[in-house]
């Protein structure tokens, strides 16, 4: 019988854990924040340069900033959640516009599709949440066909995004054994998952502009939307509430470039071109 070595760290329960991603996904109402974030599905369907009736895949598509940026580019699109409620708020979306994007939940370290199926696959701040990265990084491979090309964007560790999540970890532990999503926004991290498996690979420093009325008003939209920030506030007393707070408004200020009481905080992030 096998035992574990004193020196060997259990791996974590990624069942349990996502899980719990699901739920704080699922929490508040994600299309009020991810909306606001469509320009980046723009941007990367552009840096990509897809074209009108190539297979797409969107994994860990949320509510789909570039699922829907690829429909409008007539690509044939398969966009992806393991959130059944996200993937219900992108359909909305496509309905609206008259856009055909088959839609199927899923989650993004197993997904249901055969090997080199998609012309392109892409994600925008949604695969970099995966709990078990190596095996999310195999799957974006395996489903992408060879001369294909995939796209990710993802916020970088030094940017507003990646450092909100630092400081919400510092009031609210992350689950134990996992690294920090934040190394999907790392170059290294890039190369060290794909730089050996790929023709080529290029890395862009890019930045999403978060414009709101105010700090407050940003606050208050992520703590009542934005399940992280969500469940974070809920997860604490009220004295910690009032803390976390106070330092989420002295990071904005930080980073805000507005002058006239608005909101306009720069947030850094990799925009990332494999070719397959």
């Amino acid at each position: 019988m096998q035992t574990l070595s004193t020196t060997e760290t259990p791996l974590p329960d990624y069942t349990a854990i996502k899980a719990k991603q699901r739920a704080t996904w699922g929490a508040g109402d994600y299309s009020r924040v991810g909306v606001t974030l469509q320009i980046t599905g723009e941007e990367l369907c552009e840096a990509l340069d897809v074209r009108a009736g190539q297979r797409l895949l969107d994994v860990a598509g949320g509510n789909g900033n570039v699922s829907l940026a690829a429909a409008r580019r007539f690509c044939k699109v398969v966009s992806t959640d393991y959130v059944e409620a996200l993937l219900q708020q992108s359909q909305l979306r496509a309905q609206a516009e008259g856009l055909v994007v088959d839609y199927q939940q899923a989650d993004a370290e197993a997904l249901p599709f055969d090997d080199a199926s998609f012309d392109y696959v892409v994600s925008t701040f949604g695969v970099m949440f995966t709990p078990d990265q190596q095996r999310a990084a195999d799957e974006l491979l395996r489903v992408c066909r060879p001369g294909g090309r995939i796209g990710l964007a993802n916020w970088t560790p030094e940017g507003f995004i990646g450092q909100l999540f630092k400081l919400i970890g510092r009031y609210v532990a992350p689950p134990a054994g996992l690294d920090s999503p934040a190394r999907w926004g790392t170059e290294a991290f890039v190369q060290q998952q794909f730089g050996q498996r790929v023709r080529q690979l290029h890395v862009s420093r890019c930045r999403f502009h978060f414009r709101y009325q105010s700090p407050q008003h940003w606050l208050d939209v992520f703590s009542r939307y934005y399940g992280p920030t969500l469940k974070a506030f809920e997860a604490l007393a009220p004295e910690l509430r009032d803390s976390l707070r106070e330092d989420i408004l002295t990071l904005i200020a930080h980073f805000n470039t507005a002058e006239d009481g608005s909101m306009v905080v720069p947030s850094e992030y990799l925009q990332i071109v494999i070719d397959r």
